[in-house]
């Protein structure tokens, strides 16, 4: 149980928390929908592992949110199909964004660096899409902490609830 030295979680603190949940829960649930489908018995070890890991971070991470500094009475799960697919594609987006942005930092070479920006602005373009997409269905409540994080903590119980 988390015993901070605060009764409540800094703001900022707060987003980074539902950005490790939310991530986090999408993997849990893609490598358990795969899990059955690894047929070689070192790699489904290491799934076995990654899933057990994930399973225990998530754990370890919901305990703060009861110190979130804004609840909501609210109780909605995200049961369709389509909100866990534009999660998905949200996490690769942002992931591939900081990843491009990373690499330009480590390139010398100037044609690289310039196909690599515009690479970057692809995906930016495409991380705003799928967030205008989220938020256009309710999927991505951004301006509702309360919400927000109580999308999470349906994310994440779900994605622990799976078998695999």
């Amino acid at each position: 149980m988390y015993s901070g030295v605060r009764n409540t979680l800094a703001w900022h603190e707060t987003l980074e928390l539902h950005e490790l949940v939310a991530f986090q829960s999408v993997g849990l649930m893609k490598l358990k929908m795969s899990f059955r489908k690894i047929m070689d018995s070192e790699l489904r070890g290491i799934y076995e592992k990654s899933i057990q890991g994930l399973e225990r971070n998530i754990n370890e991470l919901m305990q703060f949110y009861s110190a979130a500094p804004v609840r909501t009475a609210r109780n909605e799960t995200l049961t369709n199909d389509f909100a866990f697919y534009a999660g998905d594609l949200l996490a690769f987006s942002k992931a591939s964004v900081r990843n491009y942005a990373i690499a330009i930092t480590e390139t010398a070479t100037p044609e690289l660096r310039k196909v690599l920006t515009d690479q970057l602005n692809r995906g930016i373009k495409l991380h705003e899409r799928v967030f205008r997409y989220m938020y256009k269905h309710g999927l991505y409540p951004s301006y509702d902490l309360g919400q927000l994080l109580t999308n999470d903590v349906n994310l994440a119980q779900k994605a622990l609830s799976m078998d695999y």
